[in-house]
């Protein structure tokens, strides 16, 4: 006799899902008004998608507490408001850089925002929820979304980088499917909260199988965060994308790795598998220093910056080591500060971009092309050299502050080890950025610096730069209510 399954409605909880269905017909949406009316002006779908992200974060916003949805494969709890929060913020504020001249042809085509809110929403997903399946659609749909709007940029090692990002992004997926189904095979579920009970109640059985599942994710991680020795496609991607699409890799999709990293690792962390622990507290310290020794030897600054951004993730990846609440606040609020530095550092890139290099084939970004700027652009030097400060930790710009926090954290766990270390990295993260300033300030211009600097300077670039700018001068007056927001969502996580 057949058995009658019945589902109840009332477990989809649509509240829940909202906040991905909106940019999700947002994007459909822009891909019907191209089909009605073609060659619209790429200012309209800048707009429409700005829109669509506002009114999805009030979604966002509308938080009540921890509550589930989808069948209970969506988790809305604080962490995941506070990583919408920051995927959909920075997501705003990158899609102005849309607005350039009709020199970079893939912001003329509708779809590029399409594939922008669909990737929103992919992260979105991941974020959200605690089924390791459901993280898996969710990174798989915000990466082949990213896949192509890489190549889009139509340049031959945008292709290139398109196709390395791909493939080991393809690898990393099946490290992630493998992790998941070793995991089900022990405990019997994909879904973190259950994994988490069988785990601290030591039912798994044999360690072995359990040990792969997290080695598995230590990799499958490794290469969406860009950790050691899983970055080999970092610095090449970074070169191929166009500055506004790398400055958008090195902050959103590295929030939700992350995310997904701290409910992972809380369970064996807690759990006291000590395997998990040192394996990651490696890997922490093998990512600081290397990725901070080759950014020493960079000749592009894009590519400086693409190594500078695995410090940062190697960096604030302590936290979901330490894995107390205040080292839960620290990740937040490092990353908050580090979201405005990176973007108006890499905004400066794209306000500087010239579709014909005029110094290197290779590299677009040189530090030859910035010798000399404060001659020619002394306000566009200063500000990037505000942007490199702040990145260096330097008092009293914006990631000084988060540094200061999650060093504060670390040392109040007892790792004081580990903040020495952090701090000495830091210390040699300092000499890469004022290797910038020294060409910026103290170098001679190159004759065609005056041509180079103007090219993309639009109204939205220096709006979205002096944005950047204000919170990175006066972030000390936003320390207080951010934590005040982060820790009030933290609590309401259950972490």
């Amino acid at each position: 006799m057949l058995q009658t399954i019945t589902i109840s409605l009332s477990s989809l909880n649509i509240s829940s899902l909202m906040p991905m269905i909106i940019v999700i017909f947002g994007g459909l949406g822009i891909l019907c008004i191209d089909l009605i009316k073609k060659d619209l002006s790429k200012s309209l779908y800048v707009m429409l998608s700005i829109l669509v992200l506002v009114i999805d974060l009030g979604v966002v916003l509308g938080f009540n507490g921890p509550s589930r949805g989808m069948f209970g494969m969506i988790l809305d709890d604080g962490i995941a408001v506070l990583g919408q929060i920051i995927i959909l913020v920075a997501s705003m504020l990158f899609i102005p850089l849309a607005l350039t001249s009709k020199r970079f042809h893939e912001y003329s085509h509708p779809e590029f925002f399409a594939l922008f809110l669909f990737m929103t929403a992919g992260f979105q997903f991941m974020v959200a929820s605690d089924n390791l399946m459901l993280i898996f659609i969710g990174l798989e749909t915000a990466s082949l979304s990213l896949y192509t709007i890489i190549a889009m940029h139509n340049l031959e090692k945008s292709f290139e980088a398109a196709i390395k990002y791909f493939t080991m992004g393809a690898l990393a997926a099946g490290f992630f499917v493998f992790s998941a189904l070793i995991l089900y095979a022990i405990t019997g579920s994909v879904e973190l909260h259950q994994i988490a009970k069988v785990v601290s109640a030591g039912e798994y059985g044999s360690i072995i199988p359990l040990l792969g599942a997290i080695a598995f994710m230590f990799a499958a991680l490794g290469f969406k965060l860009s950790f050691i020795p899983f970055h080999t496609w970092v610095p090449d991607v970074y070169e191929g994308a166009s500055a506004a699409t790398a400055g958008y890799i090195s902050i959103v999709p590295k929030i939700a790795g992350l995310i997904v990293a701290l409910r992972f690792f809380d369970i064996f962390i807690s759990a006291g598998i000590s395997w998990a622990y040192y394996v990651l507290y490696a890997m922490i310290i093998i990512t600081m220093t290397f990725s901070n020794i080759m950014a020493l030897v960079q000749k592009s600054v894009k590519r400086m910056l693409a190594y500078s951004s695995i410090s940062h993730a190697g960096f604030v990846m302590s936290a979901v080591l330490i894995n107390t609440t205040q080292a839960h606040n620290a990740l937040f609020l490092y990353w908050i500060m580090f979201t405005f530095t990176n973007l108006g550092a890499f905004a400066m890139l794209w306000i500087s971009r010239y579709k014909k290099s005029e110094f290197t084939a290779k590299y677009d970004h040189p530090y030859q092309k910035f010798a000399g700027m404060v001659t020619v652009k002394p306000v566009a030097a200063t500000i990037m050299a505000l942007f490199m400060l702040s990145l260096a930790g330097v008092p009293p710009f914006a990631l000084f502050w988060g540094k200061l926090y999650l060093l504060g954290a670390i040392i109040n766990s007892g790792n004081t080890f580990l903040a020495i270390l952090m701090v000495l990295n830091s210390a040699v993260a300092a000499y890469y950025y004022l290797k910038l300033i020294v060409y910026m300030f103290l170098k001679e211009p190159d004759s065609k610096a005056n041509i180079i600097y103007v090219k993309n300077a639009s109204t939205a670039l220096k709006t979205i730069v002096g944005f950047s700018a204000i919170v990175t001068i006066f972030a000390i007056f936003t320390i207080e209510p951010f934590l005040e927001m982060i820790s009030s969502y933290v609590v309401a996580s259950g972490f």
